[in-house]
């Protein structure tokens, strides 16, 4: 009996895993220096999305943003952030667009991630909204799990970028460190060289010069 019950649990679990999350897309770009990309989605009125971005490398790690309805009017806008959240629901229906802009940089590449999720988050189990009973046990321990991976899958996402960061940062340090070395090794052979040549000419024995004059 409990295998059965395990089993079950199981496939609540995994039907909850898929279904429970709203349609969407993830993407990490390039984004050049004076440069700009546009993205654009198609949404039925009333429909939800959210926008969520980070910048993950380049510069002081920041970007401009702004999300346009289908009659051009900015329903969002933010300048030199590094990440934020923008979530709002379709009043009319059309093309949405959202930019990334990197205009205000002349020699800074950026490497931008954004996840833009569309549409509400479908009930865990069916007929969940509807239903005027209570949970059961076992139904309750379903929604505290989906919510708990949900918290886990967004951590995961957030410390994925952090380590991206810092990996850059590491490298960008590690480039540096080797540069000044290089130059300090050049600095230390010349001055070792000049020293050597210095002191060899204080132990260099001059002789005069034949004067003799002929009789």
């Amino acid at each position: 009996m409990r295998g059965r019950m395990g089993g079950w649990a199981l496939a609540v679990l995994l039907c909850a895993l898929q279904a429970g999350r709203a349609a969407g897309t993830e993407l990490t770009f390039e984004l050049p220096d004076s440069d700009k990309h546009c993205f654009h989605e198609e949404l039925e009125r009333g429909l939800k999305f959210t926008l969520d971005y980070q910048v993950v490398t380049g510069g002081h790690y920041d970007v401009d943003c702004y999300v346009e309805d289908p009659n051009g009017r900015t329903i969002y806008k933010e300048t030199k952030k590094r990440y934020d959240s923008f979530p709002h629901r379709a009043e009319i229906k059309g093309v949405y667009t959202f930019c990334f802009s990197n205009e205000f940089s002349t020699f800074s590449h950026k490497i931008v991630y954004f996840n833009f999720q569309v549409g509400d988050e479908p009930p865990i189990l069916p007929d969940m909204s509807n239903r005027v009973t209570a949970l059961t046990q076992m139904e309750s321990a379903c929604v505290t799990i989906h919510e708990a991976l949900k918290t886990v899958i967004d951590s995961q996402t957030h410390y994925r970028l952090r380590e991206a960061q810092d990996r850059n940062r590491a490298d960008d340090l590690n480039g540096r460190v080797s540069y000044w070395s290089v130059g300090e090794t050049i600095i230390l052979f010349v001055v070792s060289i000049g020293q050597v040549m210095l002191l060899k000419s204080f132990f260099t024995e001059k002789r005069p010069g034949s004067g003799g004059a002929g009789t």
